[in-house]
């Protein structure tokens, strides 16, 4: 049981990590990425840090499919000062994803993975996109079979957890924030010139009356 602000029980899902890099410079309430998942730390101590899971993290990610013992990727959030060397992830997760197949080629590895038509819009060649908060570049898009696909490099291969994960488990993932952005300030203006189109269409109804 969890205590609620008002010092009242209920119940909860709290995962709790053992890690080495990601405690360094933690402190309570800080950020931590789980899988791509924007977490808050609740507990830590020298080998591991606690973090809770709210119910709609639970719908939107892959963090209610772990057991004890499953690898994790952490990644602890980006100093202001940082360089930035992928794209912005923001650990808002959109949706989990289904691996559907890995195809080796040479020292690298294709991954074709399932996504929705929530944020298919988002998804473009050669675009960003977080799988399990790692940043990558999208490589092909099929747009009717509804998934993409993409390519990890040796040196990736050994630093995340997809590779180690079997076709049919699933993957979170986070479209390019900038493009959902962009997306939604086109949307506004296009719903903005049909009003002032169907406010024109009525104006020269009246006039021609």
């Amino acid at each position: 049981d969890l205590e609620m602000w008002d010092g009242s029980k209920s119940e909860g899902f709290v995962l709790k990590i053992k890690c080495k890099v990601a405690l360094q410079g933690a402190y309570i309430g800080c950020s931590i990425a789980v899988n791509g998942t924007c977490l808050t730390v609740t507990q830590f101590d020298s080998e591991a840090f606690e973090v809770n899971c709210a119910p709609e993290t639970l719908r939107r990610t892959d963090l209610g499919d772990l057991k004890t013992g499953d690898l994790v990727n952490l990644e602890r959030s980006m100093a202001a000062t940082d360089r930035n060397s992928g794209h912005f992830v923001q650990g808002h997760v959109d949706e989990a994803g289904k691996i559907l197949k890995f195809t080796p080629e040479g020292d690298s590895l294709w991954v074709r993975i399932s996504l929705s038509d929530e944020i298919l819009p988002f998804v473009i060649p050669k675009g960003y996109i977080a799988v399990d908060g790692t940043s990558l570049t999208v490589c092909e898009v099929n747009r009717r079979e509804k998934w993409f696909n993409l390519m990890l490099i040796a040196h990736t291969q050994k630093c995340i957890v997809i590779p180690k994960k079997k076709v049919g488990e699933r993957v979170n993932l986070e479209a390019d924030c900038m493009g959902k952005y962009a997306a939604t300030a086109v949307g506004n203006v296009r719903q903005e010139l049909k009003e002032v189109t169907q406010q024109l269409r009525v104006t020269q109804v009246v006039a021609f009356v």
